[in-house]
């Protein structure tokens, strides 16, 4: 469970260093810290989100917990696994630029 949080936590630095070299699609000219503090956010929200705490969030646990998630769920879940996992919601959002 720690190894997945902290691969997970990985792969949001790397979207975050990635964001402050490169202009983004939908992130506009966003600071580092801004960048930086909505990863933050997005790693607490889907935590709060993940009552099973399996690093995988349902669409019923994306409904209850990440609305905007769940309403692009299926855009979201590719592979049609039935869940979706930090880095592919950091993806979304750094691609889409959509807030959840």
């Amino acid at each position: 469970m720690h190894k997945m949080i902290a691969i997970q936590a990985l792969c949001l630095a790397s979207t975050c260093a990635f964001a402050q070299t490169a202009p983004q699609p939908g992130m506009g000219n966003m600071s580092p810290q801004k960048m930086e503090r909505m990863a933050q956010q997005l790693q607490t929200r889907f935590a709060n989100a993940n009552t099973t705490h399996d690093g995988k969030l349902t669409r019923e646990q994306a409904a209850s917990g990440m609305p905007m998630v769940a309403k692009h769920f299926d855009e979201i879940d590719t592979q049609k696994l039935g869940y979706v996992t930090l880095p592919q919601i950091a993806a979304f959002v750094q691609q889409r630029g959509v807030a959840n």
